[in-house]
């Protein structure tokens, strides 16, 4: 297989778990609030198949990857939560639940970053083998920070309006969670996307993960 298809694919199963992770983190945190509803629909799983979507999961980064753009996001399923089994008052649940998400994928940057030591070993072994898990791990760092930055965007139905949500007026709190503003949130971050508006991202994750690969590389 080519080198860089090679590269592509595992950057997108890499994505891929990645998302599962992010997923599987407002699952769990749901159930540790009382609400088990994902764990009785299959979600609370690292088993990939039921967090598929098939356009955002599958179609959209693997076209983003070989057209060569650069940059690889993608979306999972949104994990199903019912709010009225929280032991704790619906808007900080919901809270902790989204935060949740973007918090994984920090974590897992943080991860793949001390795994970047890893690679004087590879090299050790072979060259070439340590220069793709390096620019795999660092791959890695930059689509975790993608997508917790990306989420924590106060957006619906992105994860950060359902943090910004807990200190809103409980009017404006509401609506956030409304089929509505799903949709006028859809159409905005589509027109960010598509308009290049989200690039301002770019040197904010580009700093991070020189940050995280200074703080975490101990070679």
């Amino acid at each position: 297989m080519d080198a860089s298809l090679t590269m592509t694919v595992a950057v997108w199963v890499g994505l891929l778990f990645c998302l599962v992770i992010h997923e599987c983190a407002h699952a769990l945190t749901a159930l540790w609030l009382g609400d088990d509803t994902a764990k009785l629909l299959g979600r609370l799983t690292l088993n990939p198949l039921p967090h598929i979507d098939l356009f955002m999961t599958v179609i959209l980064p693997l076209a983003l990857a070989l057209s060569g753009s650069g940059v690889i996001f993608g979306g999972a399923k949104p994990v199903p939560v019912n709010y009225l089994n929280f032991r704790v008052n619906r808007y900080l649940g919901m809270s902790l639940v989204a935060a949740a998400g973007p918090i994984s994928n920090i974590l897992l940057a943080c991860l793949c970053a001390v795994l970047l030591n890893a690679t004087m070993l590879a090299r050790r072994v072979g060259p070439d083998i340590g220069d793709r898990l390096t620019m795999f791990l660092i791959q890695m760092v930059i689509i975790n920070l993608v997508l917790a930055l990306f989420n924590l965007l106060p957006i619906p139905p992105l994860d950060g309006s359902k943090i910004i949500a807990l200190v809103l007026p409980r009017e404006l709190a509401d609506w956030m969670y409304s089929y509505q503003a799903q949709v006028v949130g859809m159409i905005v971050i589509a027109i960010l996307v598509f308009s290049g508006y989200t690039r301002f991202l770019g040197p904010v994750v580009f700093e991070a993960a020189r940050f995280l690969v200074r703080v975490f590389t101990f070679a």
